[in-house]
């Protein structure tokens, strides 16, 4: 899990932020303690501390006095619209710019996306890809 040049920090709070995102961590669950993320991930617990502050000050996370972390009412749906508009900053406007240049309008690439969503979604065969 861990990834070479990125910071550690920021790799335990993405983490944290994917075990909310996908559910496995719900709301108002406590979330794994800094010691608990130092030990797993074999980093500092400084490191760690770091990457659980971040999340705290977004409001992803809160502490209860004496007892830990929680993840907050909302926390989310805060995250997902983080990441659909970090998606569409990554991807959706280089994808509209490159459309614009290509004479393509909205609706062009609609289409475009159903066909390849469409290709994608159907299972390959097995002998999909082989020579006879």
């Amino acid at each position: 899990m861990i990834e070479e040049g990125r910071p550690l920090f920021l790799q335990i709070a993405e983490s944290v932020e994917d075990s909310i995102i996908d559910g496995s961590l719900p709301e108002e669950a406590q979330a794994p303690s800094t010691n608990e993320l130092a030990a797993f991930y074999r980093i500092n617990p400084a490191t760690a501390a770091k990457g659980i502050a971040m999340l705290t000050d977004k409001g992803v996370l809160y502490k209860r006095r004496g007892i830990g972390m929680f993840v907050s009412s909302g926390a989310q749906e805060l995250l997902r619209a983080e990441r659909r508009d970090a998606f569409a900053a990554r991807y959706l406007d280089p994808l509209l710019a490159e459309s614009r240049k290509l004479g393509l309008s909205p609706e062009d690439l609609g289409r475009l996306l159903i066909e390849r969503a469409a290709r994608t979604a159907t299972p390959a065969s097995p002998t999909e890809g082989t020579r006879a």
